[in-house]
């Protein structure tokens, strides 16, 4: 079945601006189907003639006549004639006959979608009339403010030109709505409205006053301001603002109402968006704790790195030294990896940025000072999460120091390339050198120790154990030797446990 994209690439005859029009209507009429308690069709020609539905929207303040997806749906040829006449029509266009969809009787209004002078299609209104039964004052509010909404598409003042909604939690009607006058005075304000206004700290009646002036009266001198909340609060605009006075926030959008001679009022829509604000605020504070004990974490390895190297410096004894120094290495390894968390919001660490920086400073460590070896880099990591890092930069940091220490042995310059290949979070890396041979760094498939041979362990225990991989030591064909790690990162394993 066809969707909104395909049906539009069906009329070559629209521009950008006709489809970016359309985009706007349907991302926003949802507002219009709430307050009138109706569904709605955006039906358009197709380049045979024929009607299709392009878009639906169900009400969420009252049940749906359609329980079915319609989009792509065929108008039967029996309705053509009056959907030509809604077409050519400039205002709003009204079924002469009440129809039946299961045990509904609907009544079926059209308003034609203008743009540029140009009609694009129809939004269909269809209303189960049992909703205009015995309406209450909240009713019959809500359905007046949704037909002067409707009754704008003809005339091009829906949706809004230059609406600005900038809020990450927009209210919707059923949060709670007020009905604005021209001049800002509130003629209706629904329960949930006035519920909202309560935590706010207002207590008194709220029809009849300026909102503007009841916001403003619950504002204290050190509560935030943003510079939409005037506008809102007046109803001249279509942005959104947030109201915080005493400990509780409200999400506000306004909504202007205009008929041909200009702004009538508006609908202004209302959430309290308290408790997602308080929730918000804890998970900074938990980012920032684990950012802080990452940064911890670092200068507590940090120091005791440099109590190795001042340890190492001491000693007399040669292989003592090397051992102090590899240890000393490992240990910075999973600090720099520390610095990177702390720099981020959550556990995942930019590795490529992270990795760079510590095979350079392991090759600066490990090579002589006459030596000059370069590293190259292709393909990318990308962003990988924290018990992933330190482990990989370990292995990786401990096969260029085994390259510069064996395969470089006795030479001056040098080449080291690590390829990177990575499906979601399965991840394939070979690392290559131009230096001896295969022979010279490898012992029966495995790094060729030296000192205790914790290199080697590291290297085989995290990726086979850990990463559930494979290590693979071969000879490269320009000479060298070439490293292949196939693994799959362990978020991957334990979403799938």
């Amino acid at each position: 079945m066809a969707d909104f994209t395909h049906i539009l690439a069906t009329r070559p005859d629209f521009n950008n601006e006709d489809r970016e029009w359309l985009h706007h209507l349907v991302a926003d009429w949802q507002v219009i189907a709430d307050l009138s308690f109706a569904d709605l069709l955006l039906v358009l020609q197709t380049g045979d003639g024929h009607y299709v539905v392009a878009e639906q929207c169900r009400p969420s303040t009252v049940m749906s006549l359609r329980s079915e997806d319609v989009v792509g749906t065929r108008i039967s040829d029996s309705l053509k004639a009056e959907f030509d006449a809604a077409m050519e029509s400039e205002y709003i266009y009204h079924s002469d006959t009440l129809r039946t969809r299961g045990r509904a009787v609907v009544c079926d209004v059209y308003a034609p979608v203008r743009h540029q002078g140009k009609t694009l299609g129809l939004v269909v209104r269809e209303t189960n009339m049992a909703t205009r039964e015995s309406n209450g004052r909240y009713e019959s509010e809500s359905i007046d403010a949704g037909k002067e909404l409707f009754e704008m598409i003809p005339r091009g003042q829906f949706p809004y030109v230059d609406s600005v909604l900038n809020q990450r939690h927009n209210a919707r009607v059923s949060d709670g709505f007020i009905i604005l006058s021209a001049e800002g005075i509130v003629g209706y304000a629904s329960p949930n409205a006035i519920s909202c206004f309560r935590r706010l700290g207002s207590i008194d009646t709220m029809q009849g006053r300026y909102l503007s002036e009841i916001g403003t009266s619950l504002i204290r001198e050190n509560d935030p301001v943003p510079e939409s909340l005037p506008l809102v609060l007046s109803g001249k605009a279509a942005v959104d603002s947030e109201l915080d006075a005493s400990r509780s926030a409200v999400s506000i959008r306004s909504l202007p109402l205009s008929d041909e001679h200009g702004r009538t009022g508006a609908v202004v829509l209302c959430r309290d968006v308290t408790e997602l604000r308080r929730r918000e605020q804890e998970l900074q504070t938990k980012d920032a704790t684990i950012s802080e004990i990452h940064h911890r974490v670092k200068n507590n390895l940090q120091a005791v790195s440099a109590l190795l190297r001042l340890q190492a410096r001491r000693t007399k004894l040669p292989e003592v030294r090397k051992e102090l120094e590899e240890a000393q290495r490992r240990v910075q390894t999973i600090a720099v990896v520390h610095e990177g968390l702390s720099q981020t919001a959550d556990e995942v660490v930019d590795f490529d940025k992270v990795i760079s920086s510590l095979l350079k400073m392991s090759v600066d460590l490990a090579t002589t000072q006459d030596q000059h070896i370069h590293i190259t880099f292709m393909g990318k990591f990308g962003m990988m999460p924290a018990q992933d890092a330190t482990p990989l930069s370990l292995v990786l940091t401990e096969l260029v120091n085994n390259a510069v220490e064996h395969g470089f042995e006795g030479r001056e310059e040098g080449n080291i390339t690590i390829s990177v290949g990575r499906g979601g979070n399965n991840l394939s890396v070979v690392v290559e050198d131009d230096g001896n041979g295969y022979s010279s760094e490898s012992s029966g498939g495995f790094a060729r120790s030296s000192g205790s041979g914790l290199g080697t362990q590291i290297i085989n225990t995290f990726v086979t154990n850990d990463f559930g991989g494979s290590v693979r030591w071969e000879p490269r064909r320009e000479g060298g030797t070439r490293v292949v790690l196939n693994m799959k990162l362990r978020a991957a394993q334990e979403s799938a446990a």
